[in-house]
C-alpha cells in the first residue's frame, strides 16, 4: 500500500518566516514594532459549516446560513433551524470571538465577516459561511473584524477570487495567504477603544442624517396633503376674497381626459422621426423625462401609446405606481410622441392645470387609493381606467391652483435639497469611517507606544506553542 507523504515538521524559526509576508510582498509601511503576517498564522482554525438538514421553521437551534451576514453583523430574522439536534457535533458551535466569514457570495458581498458575541449563543455554524477563530491573546477578533471593513481588505479580497458565472469565491488556502498588519497586544486594544470613540461620534452624525432621510416621505406627503386641501393657499385666498366655496367637486374625466384618442398620421412618412418614451425614461425624483428617444413613426404606429406636448403620463402597474412614477411630456420631435401602453395619458381640459395634475397623481392619497383598487396578476396589477375617470376631487380655480403649485415647487424643491444633503452626509460618514480604518491600520492614530516589544515576539510565542 502506496503510503501518503510525510508532513514536513518547521522548526519554530521556520514557522516565524513563512507567517511573516517578505518585505517586497506587504502592502505599505507599519510602525517598527509591528508586522506583517498571513491571516492564516494567527488561526487557531478555518473551517466551512455544517451540513445538517436545516428549514425556516423558526423551531429549534438557529442555524447561520448565507443571508444571515448582513450590516457586520448576524441577522437573527435571516437564520435557519436545525431540524434534528442529536446530530448537532460539539465542533459545530460557535464561540464568542469567532468570526462568521462570506466566502462564497457576489463580488460585492464576499468577504464579509461578523462578530460573534455572546448574546448571539447558542448558535450553530452553518455551511456557505467559513468560521474563523484566533489564537488566544494574538489577535484581537475585534480587531481583525474593523480590519475587514476597510479599503485595504476588500482589495486583497478581490484578488484573490475565484469566479463563477452568478457568484465568486475564495477558498481557504487563499484566504490564510492574505496579508494583515499585526500591531503589539496592548495597542490592539488602543486601536479598538480609539476606532470605537470615533465611530460611536460618527453614528449619532449618521442617525441624525438617517432619520431626516427616512421621514422625507412623511414630510412630502404632509405637504401635499396641505395643498389639496387648500391649506397652503390659505393666505393667498384672503389676499384675493375668496373661500373654500370657490373649489368644486368633480370628477377627473370631466376635467381631464384619460387615454385619449391617438392623433391621425395618415399622409405622414413611415420613416419620419418621432419621439418614444420607455418606462425607464421617467425620473421618480422631478417627473422629468431623462432619457427620452427617437423613433421611426413605422415602429411605433401599433402597440404603444401616443402623447402630446404637455400631456401628464401616469405608470398604471406596479411597483412603479407605488413609486409614483409620472412626468409630464415636454417638447416632442415633430409634435408626435410615443410610448408603452403600460402609461396612463391625462390630458387637461382647461380648467385644470397640467403641473396642478401631476402633483396631485404623486400624493400619497391618491396612491393609496390607487393601489387598493388594482387587479390582474401579482406583481403586474393595473390601475383601472374607470378609477381614473371617476377619482372625485376638490378643483379649486386656475389661478389658486398655479399658485399651489408655485408654493409646492418650492417646498419640494427645498425638501429635495435637505433629502441629497443627507445622503451626501451618510456617503462622506461612510467614507471617512474608511479613512479613520486606514490610519488604523497604518499605525498613524496617536496610540503606539514605540517602546512596546515588537509584534514578532508575540507571533513567535504563538508559533512555538501551537499545535501545527
Amino acid at each position: 500500500m502506496a503510503r501518503g507523504k510525510k508532513k514536513e515538521i518547521l522548526t519554530p524559526e521556520e514557522r516565524l518566516q513563512a507567517a511573516l509576508v517578505p518585505e517586497s510582498e506587504q502592502p505599505y509601511e507599519v510602525p517598527a514594532n509591528w508586522c506583517w503576517v498571513r491571516l492564516g498564522s494567527l488561526l487557531s482554525e478555518i473551517k466551512n459549516g455544517t451540513t445538517i438538514k436545516q428549514d425556516k421553521s423558526g423551531i429549534g437551534y438557529k442555524v447561520t446560513r448565507i443571508e444571515s451576514l448582513q450590516n457586520q453583523t448576524i441577522d437573527f430574522n435571516r437564520l435557519g433551524t436545525i431540524v434534528n439536534e442529536q446530530e448537532i457535533k460539539d465542533t459545530d458551535w460557535y464561540l464568542v470571538g469567532d468570526i462568521a466569514l462570506s466566502h462564497i457570495n457576489s463580488a460585492e458581498h464576499v468577504g464579509k465577516t461578523a462578530l460573534i458575541g455572546v448574546d448571539m449563543l447558542p448558535l450553530v455554524h452553518g455551511m456557505n459561511l467559513l468560521r474563523l477563530r484566533f489564537y488566544n491573546k494574538c489577535c484581537m477578533p475585534i480587531l481583525f473584524q474593523y480590519f475587514s471593513q476597510s479599503f485595504q481588505y476588500k482589495n486583497e479580497i478581490l484578488s484573490r477570487i475565484n469566479m463563477a458565472v452568478n457568484q465568486v469565491s475564495i477558498n481557504q488556502k487563499q484566504l490564510r495567504s492574505l496579508e494583515f498588519p499585526l500591531p503589539p497586544f496592548l495597542e490592539q486594544q488602543r486601536i479598538v477603544d480609539r476606532i470605537e470613540s470615533l465611530f460611536a461620534k460618527l453614528d449619532e452624525a449618521k442617525q441624525k442624517a438617517q432619520d431626516a432621510l427616512d421621514s422625507f416621505e412623511a414630510r412630502k406627503s404632509a405637504i401635499l396633503h396641505k395643498a389639496f386641501t387648500g391649506e397652503l393657499t390659505t393666505q393667498w385666498r384672503k389676499e384675493h376674497g375668496v373661500g373654500m366655496e370657490s373649489w368644486e367637486k368633480t370628477i377627473l374625466k370631466k376635467v381631464c381626459e384619460v387615454n385619449p384618442k391617438k392623433i391621425d398620421t395618415k399622409g405622414l412618412p413611415d420613416d419620419l422621426e418621432v419621439s418614444f418614451f420607455p418606462m425607464t425614461s421617467l425620473s421618480e425624483i422631478y417627473g422629468e423625462i431623462t432619457e427620452p428617444q427617437t423613433r421611426l413613426l413605422k415602429d411605433v404606429k401599433t402597440g404603444f401609446t401616443n402623447f402630446s406636448e404637455g400631456d401628464v403620463v401616469f405608470a398604471k402597474i406596479t411597483p412603479c405606481m407605488e413609486n409614483g412614477k409620472s412626468a409630464i411630456i415636454g417638447k416632442l420631435v415633430n409634435e408626435i410622441g410615443y410610448g408603452t401602453t403600460e402609461f396612463y395619458v391625462l390630458r387637461c381640459r382647461e380648467n385644470l392645470y397640467n403641473r396642478y395634475l401631476y402633483h396631485m397623481i404623486r400624493d400619497l392619497t391618491f396612491r393609496h387609493q390607487a393601489k387598493s383598487v388594482m387587479a390582474g396578476a401579482v406583481g403586474q396589477q393595473r390601475v383601472p381606467k374607470q378609477f381614473m375617470e371617476n377619482y372625485p376631487l376638490d378643483l379649486p380655480s386656475v389661478s389658486e391652483q398655479t399658485e399651489i403649485v408655485r408654493i409646492l415647487d418650492d417646498l419640494l424643491a427645498k425638501e429635495q435639497q435637505a433629502k441629497e444633503a443627507a445622503e451626501k452626509v451618510l456617503e462622506q460618514i461612510d467614507l471617512i469611517k474608511k479613512a479613520i480604518l486606514a490610519r488604523a491600520f497604518r499605525g498613524e492614530l496617536g496610540t503606539n507606544d514605540p517602546s512596546e516589544e515588537s509584534a514578532v515576539e508575540l507571533l513567535r510565542q504563538v508559533l512555538s506553542t501551537s499545535d501545527r
